[in-house]
């Protein structure tokens, strides 16, 4: 009777292979411990009453670990529930200096950007911009790719983010790598600025085997595969080091492969099946070697 599956999952096993796959495939939430405090740290963040010195967040972890689908989803949340909209996603733009910086905010503002390289025309764009919005927080997006530049543009970066609070009332909030808190605890009058929320791998343990049966509760298959029980669960904690977008990524293209097979459950020699390699093995792979 699929009792493995989560109540308003049951549906989709009677849907066609093509709509199972697409469910199965879809973007997924997944609310583990560490998300749901990040969430409630920002939600903190939007309710806060105003102040000259405002306080940022860095959300700060390894790639492929969530971090932005925390913050997406925050961002999401806001919007539906808000009557005005307080909270904006920067996705800080691969490339140095201000000019990349201030085009990466003017976007996410949705203005108009061109190839204007006027710095101070784009700052006192986003000025007006910032002081029509008057968003609440601005979150940045993979903010490392800001901090690749000159010294001085890094320095003129963060007095940016120094500015919009006394400013604007604004709450920056930093997603990236742990460069951001490198640079941001530089200098005390930084660090005493932002709070911090990490968003560690995951280690072998009782979270890591309750996210596997969430997982498992989630993905439309008629048996169970018992995904927390080891050595499958040894496996893919292997395979993912430890990083939930690999987690995902694994069971869904398993899950994918039972249900196309007609096996209807995830398996070891189903995974084995997958030829999956770590993110740290990859350069080293011998499809490396065949590109050559």
């Amino acid at each position: 009777m699929a009792d493995h599956l989560l109540d308003h999952v049951r549906p989709v096993l009677s849907q066609s292979m093509e709509e199972r796959i697409a469910y199965i495939q879809a973007p997924r939430w997944v609310g583990h411990q560490v998300a749901l405090q990040a969430h409630q740290r920002l939600a903190e963040l939007l309710a806060r009453p105003p102040a000259l010195r405002t306080r940022g967040l860095m959300l700060v972890g390894p790639y492929a670990n969530g971090k932005t689908m925390i913050a997406e989803r925050f961002a999401v949340e806001h919007l539906r529930a808000a009557e005005r909209q307080r909270v904006w996603v920067v996705q800080t733009r691969e490339g140095a200096g201000l000019a990349h910086f201030y085009g990466s905010i003017l976007q996410a503002l949705r203005a108009p950007v061109g190839n204007n390289r006027d710095i101070g025309r784009k700052a006192e764009q986003i000025d007006h911009l910032l002081g029509s919005l008057k968003p609440r927080i601005l979150i940045f997006d993979e903010f490392h790719n800001a901090l690749r530049g000159r010294a001085r543009d890094v320095e003129a970066v963060l007095a940016f983010l120094r500015r919009i609070g006394r400013q604007f009332d604004i709450s920056p909030v930093l997603i990236g790598e742990v460069a951001v808190y490198d640079f941001i605890n530089e200098t005390s009058e930084m660090a005493s600025r932002f709070e911090l929320q990490t968003v560690p791998r995951w280690q072998y343990g009782e979270e890591f085997l309750t996210l596997l049966d969430s997982l498992e509760g989630a993905l439309p298959l008629a048996r169970a595969s018992d995904l927390s029980d080891e050595p499958l669960a040894r496996m893919i904690f292997l395979l993912s080091e430890g990083l939930i977008g690999e987690i995902v990524a694994i069971v869904t293209a398993a899950a994918v492969a039972a249900a196309r097979s007609g096996t209807e459950r995830i398996t070891k020699s189903g995974l084995e099946a997958l030829h999956y390699i770590p993110v740290s093995k990859r350069r080293r792979a011998p499809l490396r070697n065949e590109l050559l």
